[in-house]
């Protein structure tokens, strides 16, 4: 890809640093929604890294900003990768499982914007403690 201008460049630099902020996992104490995504070997052989992207490019259409994109390694639950895990503060986390590229959207839209998880998609965890 050639530059042709500053403009070009610019434009570039705006859009990696949007990608770069959602993924920015600081020790900032903002109240941000997390989400997280396993990365562990069997989620990446799953689709997990296609999930993650389309995690970040739903965020920057939508212009979310408040919102953390984060990495993680297993999360524990193979059999349904990938997985991609909501921590909304003062919330219990919700866990989804299965999730493709194709259903980022719908989690984006409903359990993001609206605050509503999408239990057809949500996995049945608990995480009490005795």
């Amino acid at each position: 890809m050639k530059i042709k201008s500053l403009e070009e460049l610019q434009k570039i630099r705006e859009e990696h640093e949007n990608k770069i902020r959602l993924r920015n996992t600081g020790d900032d104490k903002e109240d941000k929604i997390e989400i997280r995504i396993g990365m562990a070997t069997c989620g990446i052989s799953s689709g997990a890294r296609e999930t993650l992207n389309a995690f970040i490019k739903e965020m920057s259409l939508n212009k979310i900003e408040n919102v953390k994109i984060i990495a993680v390694g297993c999360i524990g639950y193979c059999h349904s990768e990938p997985i991609v895990q909501v921590n909304v503060p003062g919330h219990a986390p919700v866990i989804y499982g299965n999730i493709k590229k194709d259903k980022v959207p719908l989690i984006v839209n409903n359990h993001i914007k609206q605050g509503k998880p999408v239990e057809s998609l949500v996995l049945k965890v608990d995480f009490e403690r005795i």
